[in-house]
């Protein structure tokens, strides 16, 4: 089986669909799956992987009306074999995806190149996949050319194709005038194709030609098919809801744990929990606050945008700051919300305090010496920050939403994993927080409250077992296809 994506941990990684797709291959591997990994070879990973070996394999795509050639290259990681698209005209840049201006201008182009090089290598190379497992828009392309340019390509003849959507929000849309440098047929632009309000839909070709769709949590799948989370697509979601799974991503414990987490200042479990005091005393020196003994330390770590519920937090924060309670912010965003977080650090210095910033180390410790996690996310397809927060005991309070909803249990009379609140308002929030403070007095039931959440099994291994049945079906769903073609 074979995935392809724009991204993966630990070679190129810009947030979550990095992690997923560092950790899926290795999981399903764990669980005797043959599998391999596609990705564009990026600037940011030649630099942090020079080694990377040649294959002496290239290929040669026509793109954009030219012929352009490609260099395969292969690495490994815990066993997986990974092997790279390396063309320095596309990928050889400072970021990925664009600068902090904009998208590139021709990322059409970069990733309608990088779909057709990976199928081009996997023929190249012999590799005769059962299933091709895609991700998000910038692979979009490919269940698309596989009923269109090798529609009739006997290597191809058997193979089902998976796409998994991350965040239905980007979605890869390009002007029409553009579709032509796809090397598509003209007869899949058309409303029940990849054509979308007069351009074209890259998210759209997978949603639409993809064998299984799945999504990265049962409750996100389920949202997208209405009109407040489908972004113009719940209709085509809706009409393909059979083929539709919600499978919560998974977590890596051999790095999230803080029985054996080496980036925090003292180990803890479950049977165990004293030591947690030890991390947040040092994440308050960290950050330069103080707290009175009886107080909880809540914690933030996000992209600060609106999607994160920023807006929420800046509408509660006057309510917030009169709790007997403090709160650390570690994170990087929208400019109005870095200014914001800042501002209400500034006016609150002894309750409040903002590091704007991406910093693994900082991150560990936030999770291993806050008490509470807020993530009043708007709307969050699956969500890691809460499920690490889980497992480090540091309580969270979230909105009811997607993977949010799936993955924290509501706490009462003693069982349940958090706090959840289902209006996306700053009452709803600030009540929220009221009701995990007034629990937090209660340190027997806090105990018992953090030793059901640091309990809760998220592991690679539970949501790789569900991606095997899904590879299942869609083959399954492949097999009809053909059968009737």
């Amino acid at each position: 089986m074979i995935i392809i994506s724009s991204e993966a941990a630990p070679f190129s990684k810009t947030g979550g669909l990095g992690d997923v797709v560092g950790n899926l291959p290795v999981a399903l591997r764990k669980l005797g799956c043959q599998v391999m990994l596609f990705l564009p070879y990026y600037r940011s990973t030649a630099e942090a992987y020079p080694d990377v070996e040649a294959t002496g394999l290239t290929v040669v795509v026509h793109t954009a009306g030219r012929d352009v050639a490609t260099q395969v290259l292969r690495a490994s990681h815990e066993g997986v074999p990974v092997y790279f698209i390396k063309c320095d005209e596309y990928y050889d840049r400072r970021y990925l995806y664009g600068t902090p201006e904009g998208d590139y201008f021709d990322n059409l182009e970069r990733y309608a190149f990088f779909c057709r090089a990976a199928l081009e290598a996997l023929k190249a190379r012999g590799f005769e996949p059962d299933v091709i497992h895609c991700n998000d828009w910038q692979t979009g392309l490919i269940p698309a050319y596989l009923r269109d340019v090798y529609l009739h390509d006997p290597y191809f003849m058997k193979t089902a194709t998976v796409f998994t959507v991350h965040n239905l929000a980007y979605q890869g849309v390009f002007g029409s005038e553009l579709y032509d440098r796809t090397g598509l047929s003209r007869a899949l632009f058309q409303m029940d194709g990849i054509e979308f309000w007069g351009n074209m839909n890259l998210l759209k070709a997978g949603l639409v030609y993809s064998d299984v769709i799945t999504t990265v949590s049962e409750t996100y799948g389920a949202e997208i098919q209405t009109a407040k989370f489908g972004c113009g697509l719940e209709g085509l979601l809706k009409n393909r809801r059979s083929d539709l799974f919600g499978i919560v991503n998974g977590v890596n414990y051999d790095e999230w744990d803080p029985a054996i987490d080496k980036l925090i200042p003292a180990n803890y479990s479950p049977d165990d929990l004293g030591p947690k005091a030890v991390c947040k005393k040092a994440l308050l020196k960290e950050f330069g606050l103080s707290l009175k003994p009886d107080w909880p330390l809540a914690g933030m770590i996000s992209r600060l945008v609106e999607q994160k519920g920023f807006d929420l937090l800046a509408k509660a924060a006057a309510e917030i700051v009169n709790l007997n309670m403090s709160l650390v912010i570690l994170g990087s965003g929208d400019k109005k919300y870095q200014e914001q977080a800042l501002a209400l650090a500034k006016k609150h210095p002894k309750k409040i305090a903002v590091r704007i910033a991406f910093d693994n180390r900082l991150a560990h410790l936030v999770e291993s010496g806050c008490d509470l996690f807020l993530m009043p996310s708007k709307y969050e397809p699956c969500g890691l920050n809460q499920i690490y927060s889980l497992k480090y005991g540091a309580i969270p309070v979230v909105m009811a939403t997607g993977g949010l909803e799936d993955t924290v249990i509501q706490y009462e009379g003693g069982a349940g994993t958090g706090f959840k609140f289902k209006k996306y308002t700053a009452k709803a929030f600030v009540d929220k927080i009221k009701e995990a403070l007034a629990v937090y007095k209660d340190k027997q039931a806090w105990a018992g409250l953090q030793r059901n959440a640091m309990r809760e099994d998220y592991s690679w291994e539970r949501s790789a077992r569900k991606y095997m049945d899904v590879y299942k079906a869609a083959h399954g769903r492949a097999s009809v296809r053909l059968s009737k073609s």
